[in-house]
């Protein structure tokens, strides 16, 4: 799987796992704290589209993923 579709499950993943332990009317909420996560992966997403730096690009470079274009609007 390319880089890129691998950045967009994470931050998928990441999103709904932090809405779902944040949100009150969820089963599984813990706290509303959890939102925090949702808004870091929002920002994160944003910035990369205007900085082109993506932290999970590099950490998934570095575990030898290949790219299938470009990632995080790089």
């Amino acid at each position: 799987m390319p880089i890129e579709n691998v950045i967009r499950a994470f931050a998928g993943v990441v999103v709904l796992l932090s809405l779902a332990l944040g949100v009150a009317a969820s089963p599984l909420f813990q706290s509303a704290n959890w939102l925090w996560l949702t808004a870091f992966v929002g920002f994160n997403l944003f910035q990369s589209a205007f900085t082109r730096l993506c932290p999970l690009e590099s950490v998934l470079r570095r575990l030898g993923l290949k790219s299938g274009g470009t990632a995080c609007g790089a």
